[in-house]
């Protein structure tokens, strides 16, 4: 005979089932302990926000500002992601801002004084971009020569290119078309609204992919036996990125709608963060900046990965390039400058971690959104930019410093 069941053996049931308090905290507090770094500063980022638009009385998010915002932080959020790729591998590159410029100097170059078409200037900067950072890849991967060195080389290098080639002059304007990329909006089509109607359209198919790849994601944890979010937090979830991407979407829409260049950003975060989370060559990004001889003895075809890195991210270096030379106007010697220490600090931020292996591409978004929205609501209020500096740093530090006390806490 069985014994009977009593009313505290059904009390401990129901605690520590996945439906119970106990089973609903415990997986809300695994959550946050896997995504620590990106939830939490996805909450900085957010009180950040809030602080800054009472302290300018609603000025940081009127639909100017923000599209200003987007535009004002691309070519940083671009380099962005290249950087968190280049640091999940273990490796870093202090060339990014200097190829930058020289890229806007080549563009310059190929289409004022030689009235090249935009388009294949733009195709051929691209171009240059990839074999510079298939050139630094090269010393890195297959001689041996230590990330640091090489791209400390190549930053040298590249800015003094950028100087030969300008001959020292600033070289303007660019053409119309390609002074779109960097200011440009979406061209206006249907039936007159209030609102821009393909930013409206763009957002709802947004909307549907992330929706989309929320269910599928928590389908797959479910195939595998993981741990799920309850029915109703998912639905609050979900719930709330779909009221983000709404009151973002509407407020582009009710000035000249999406630019051009946050297409691009949509672009690079969909197809970088699918191959980083999905692609092979992802997987092994991040099991050779976790272990790297372990990566090795499981057959990772270390210096092959770790040279398209460097070829991934010369072309985005050279995207960053392109942009900000068409947001400027011009092609200018002094372009670039910082842009490496910006990036690096968006994608630490962000979640990357200084040993490698960790970080994720929405995270060097969120990173430079951070920095982005701390500059512009500070120059806002009024804040000098030496007081900027000081902030910023800190803020870099404390990001850094909650790394490895995570790590000291989660080893313990």
């Amino acid at each position: 005979m069985s014994a009977p069941t009593t009313k505290t053996d059904s009390a401990a049931g129901a605690a520590s089932s996945p439906g119970g308090p106990d089973g609903l905290l415990g997986t809300l507090a695994r959550g946050m302990r896997a995504n620590m770094r990106q939830y939490g500063m996805l909450l900085a980022l957010a009180l950040i926000v809030v602080l800054f638009q009472i302290w300018t009385d609603g000025i940081l998010l009127k639909p100017q500002n923000v599209t200003n915002l987007v535009q004002q932080n691309s070519y940083i959020l671009i380099l962005a992601i290249g950087m968190m790729i280049v640091i999940i591998a273990g490796h870093i590159d202090l060339s990014v801002g200097s190829l930058a410029a020289f890229i806007g100097a080549a563009a310059g170059v190929m289409m004022i004084k030689h009235d090249m078409p935009w388009a294949l200037a733009l195709a051929l900067c691209l171009l240059i971009g990839a074999a510079a950072g298939a050139w630094q890849g090269f010393w890195i991967a297959y001689i041996g020569i230590p990330s640091f060195i090489v791209t400390l080389a190549g930053m040298l290098l590249f800015r003094g290119a950028t100087q030969i080639l300008l001959e020292g002059q600033t070289l303007r304007p660019f053409p119309d078309g390609f002074q779109s990329v960097g200011n440009g909006f979406i061209p206006e089509m249907g039936p007159y609204t209030d609102y821009h109607n393909p930013t409206l359209v763009i957002a709802l198919a947004v909307i549907l992919f992330v929706l989309w790849r929320e269910w599928r994601d928590r389908k797959r944890q479910e195939e595998y036996e993981l741990d799920v979010i309850p029915m109703g937090l998912f639905v609050a979830k979900c719930t709330a990125l779909v009221a983000a991407i709404v009151a973002f979407a509407l407020t582009l829409a009710s000035y000249h709608g999406a630019p051009i260049v946050l297409l691009v950003l949509c672009g690079l975060l969909i197809a970088l963060g699918f191959v980083m989370r999905n692609a092979v060559i992802g997987r092994h990004v991040y099991a050779l900046g976790g272990n790297r001889p372990a990566a090795k003895l499981s057959g990772v075809k270390d210096k092959r990965v770790t040279f398209l890195v460097f070829v991934n991210m010369g072309v985005l270096a050279a995207l960053a390039g392109v942009v900000y030379a068409a947001r400027l106007t011009a092609a200018t010697p002094n372009a670039g400058i910082n842009f490496e220490l910006e990036a690096i600090a968006a994608a630490f931020i962000g979640g990357a971690s200084a040993s490698g292996g960790v970080g994720t591409v929405l995270g060097a978004i969120i990173g430079g959104l951070v920095l982005g929205v701390l500059n512009n609501g500070m120059s806002l209020v009024g804040i000098g930019t030496d007081y900027q500096q000081v902030i910023k740093g800190l803020v870099l530090l404390a990001a850094v410093g909650f790394d490895v006390w995570n790590k000291r806490r989660v080893g313990s």
